[in-house]
Formats: structure tokens, sequence, C-alpha cells
């Protein structure tokens, strides 16, 4: 990333994910706080500078179910992040999580608080993973402009749902939006989030959901479909 920015990069916000390691056939998930702690060491040294952002990636999938010992694995990985910040390996850590359901009974006031929390957003998402990312950002005591969205459109804005349904009926005069448009600018709010990460390989694509931005979304109806997803989540899916 050095060499492709060049002089621009101390102008560059840039953040990165540790917790997936190479091993002998596929990729590897660890908590290890050593791992953890040098996989940030690493990133600096290839990017060239620190990292402003560190996201912890996807804790839920090296936690098993041992709720007790779950607890204590996640708040080491917590805190060697939290001690990589403090001694200036990178800007600040955060928390990115597919399915943030298994974290909500792992964390208490005792946990190292990260900066950001991100979690899935949009309409494809499920009640059970909407409730679980704002419990942990009530645990946290993180506000909105803490909370990150990803994956606002469960894919691509290609794929066929987007197609059968209009997500225009979430926005207040939403008319004059696309309804590509209105999915990214409802997503913000399912759940609550102060940004929302995207690709960045198509500029006009990024103009689009830049524009989207100006349009309100309907709260009442948003509401109302939130009521809807937690009445028929019961055995269905994240």
């Amino acid at each position: 990333m050095a060499r492709t920015a060049g002089d621009l990069l101390p102008r560059l916000t840039v953040s990165t994910k540790v917790g997936y390691f190479p091993g002998r056939e596929r990729a590897e998930h660890s908590l290890d706080p050593v791992r953890l702690y040098e996989a940030v060491e690493h990133a600096a040294r290839n990017l060239g500078r620190e990292p402003d952002l560190v996201f912890l990636h996807n804790p839920e999938h090296s936690l098993g179910d041992a709720f007790a010992h779950g607890r204590d694995v996640l708040a080491q990985a917590c805190a060697a992040l939290d001690d990589t910040s403090s001694k200036g390996l990178c800007g600040a850590w955060g928390v990115a999580s597919w399915d943030p359901s298994p974290l909500v009974g792992l964390v208490d006031p005792t946990t190292p608080k990260p900066s950001v929390l991100m979690t899935r957003a949009g309409l494809l998402v499920g009640a059970r993973t909407l409730d679980a990312a704002e419990a942990l950002a009530v645990v946290w005591d993180l506000d909105g402009s803490r909370l990150w969205g990803m994956s606002p459109f469960g894919g691509s804005t290609g794929d066929p749902v987007w197609d059968r349904i209009d997500p225009r009926i979430f926005l207040r005069g939403g008319e004059g939006f696309s309804r590509v448009q209105a999915a990214f600018r409802t997503s913000y709010c399912l759940p609550g989030v102060g940004t929302m990460a995207v690709g960045t390989d198509d500029p006009a694509h990024l103009d689009e959901l830049l524009d989207a931005l100006a349009a309100e979304p309907d709260e009442r109806t948003i509401h109302e479909y939130r009521t809807l997803l937690r009445e028929r989540s019961t055995g269905q899916p994240a």
C-alpha cells in the first residue's frame, strides 16, 4: 500500500483487520493475544505507517460454546488490541463481527472497550443480529458515531432480491432515489450506525451511494419492519 499510495498515504485514514492467519491448507482464526499483537505490528510494517484503526475480526469464530472460557478469551484478545493502541502501534482498535450474537453474553463493563463496533447492516440482516449489535453498543457504551455497518446489500447490488423488493418504501419521498440508494440509506437504521463500509473499486457506484445520504429514512416504517422481523425471527437465521 505504501508503494501504491505514495505521497497520498499520510492523507488517508487507514483501517485493517486482524484475527485470521495463514494455515497449512486454509486461513485459520485465532484470538491468541500474542498472535494478535504481532499481527498489528506486521500490518504497520506492511502499510508503511501505523493504521488509524485495527479491527478484531470475527472474534465469534474462536469462542466456541464454553461461556466462562469464552468470556476470558474475548477479554484477553480485546486487551491485546487495547495494548497495541496504548503503545502507538495503531490509532485505535475496534471489533468487526459478522454474527455478534455469541458476543452478547461474553461482554461486560470490565471487558476492554473498543473505539468502534462494526456489524452487518441493512434490510437483509435478521432480527437476532440487529438486536445483538445494539445490545453490545449498550454494554460498551458506544454512541451512534462509533457504530459502523458493513455489507449493506448482503453481497451485491446485482443480487435478484433487489429486483423483487422496492426499498424506497423506507424513505420519506423516496421517488427521486434508486432502489440501490434506498437500500443503502435504510441500512444506516438497521441497526443505527454512523458509518457504512462499502467497496471502493467502482467510483460511479460510490457517487450513487454518496447521493443517497440526502434521503430521509421513514423511521415509523423502519420501526414497523423491525417489529415484524422480531415476530418472525423464531427459528430463523441471523
